[in-house]
């Protein structure tokens, strides 16, 4: 990062997301929109003009954009979205530490569903081993890897939910999936994010995966968001549920504390780790 992007910095910027991050998001904004800006870019970042242009060259060598006089366009038929694999990379620690947390909160003969987040992956790996190897908890999942990763236990009761496969999100959305999903009613559901704020709420990049979430939310008696802070501050695409939806929210300690401090006065439990 610039140390330009230091000094350009404040409570109302993104959390200072990382360079990987920050053109993540250009490269989705990019399709989201149909084109972008650099001034517009720079403004919303609050990064300087080089560190934007850098950005969009990155991408455009990347095959995510097509640079354009002040900003980018996307490419012709380009739908694409960063991968679950590209995802898992970013802000790994963090992830794996709300991971541990809220693997804590599952208790014997529950039933959990899990939508296909890259942070509730992580919740699934940090299940203590007495409950993988017990049988004691059943699982009802959409996700591919957290699927992958359920089977490898020594004696898993999982519920694998079909539908249209999506090859960037690794998972299943669609008809099929919310017709199964009706059927079920859930302990407790793990859900991720790809950007949360008080106005919007929790919001997605696709609508299917939309439906998926909102529908786990209709199904469970308790409904606790998992996400790293980066997301905090970012809105999506797609509203998938408001703030006061969540029973409880579990993300690390550079959240903004004053977003923070508004989602606890809305009821929600925010757990910081």
């Amino acid at each position: 990062m610039d140390k330009n992007e230091n000094q350009l910095g404040g409570t109302n910027m993104m959390d200072d997301p990382s360079a990987a991050e920050r053109r993540s998001l250009i490269a989705q904004k990019v399709l989201e929109q149909g084109q972008v800006f650099v001034a517009d870019l720079v403004r919303e970042f609050r990064v300087t003009e080089t560190s934007i242009r850098r950005d969009l060259t990155l991408l455009e060598a990347g095959g995510r954009l097509k640079r354009v006089h002040g900003g980018a366009i996307p490419l012709p038929g380009t739908t694409r979205t960063d991968s679950f694999s590209e995802k898992m990379e970013l802000h790994i620690k963090a992830k794996e530490r709300i991971g541990k947390v809220a693997a804590g909160l599952i208790k014997p003969k529950d039933i959990l569903l899990l939508d296909s987040g890259t942070t509730t992956l992580q919740v699934i790996r940090h299940v203590p081993s007495a409950l993988r190897s017990s049988n004691l908890i059943s699982l009802v999942t959409n996700s591919q890897p957290i699927a992958q990763e359920v089977l490898t236990w020594p004696s898993p009761n999982l519920t694998i939910l079909g539908g249209l496969y999506l090859p960037d999100y690794q998972a299943t959305v669609g008809p099929q999936t919310l017709a199964q999903l009706q059927e079920l009613m859930a302990d407790k559901v793990f859900l991720g994010t790809d950007g949360l704020t008080l106005g919007s709420g929790a919001t997605t990049a696709n609508i299917f995966m939309a439906e998926v979430d909102r529908m786990m939310v209709e199904r469970s008696r308790q409904v606790i968001l998992v996400t790293d802070s980066s997301k905090i501050g970012r809105v999506g695409f797609i509203p998938v549920q408001p703030v006061s939806a969540f029973h409880m929210l579990i993300t690390d300690t550079n959240a903004p504390p004053d977003i923070v401090q508004s989602i606890r006065d809305r009821g929600v439990e925010v757990i910081l780790v």
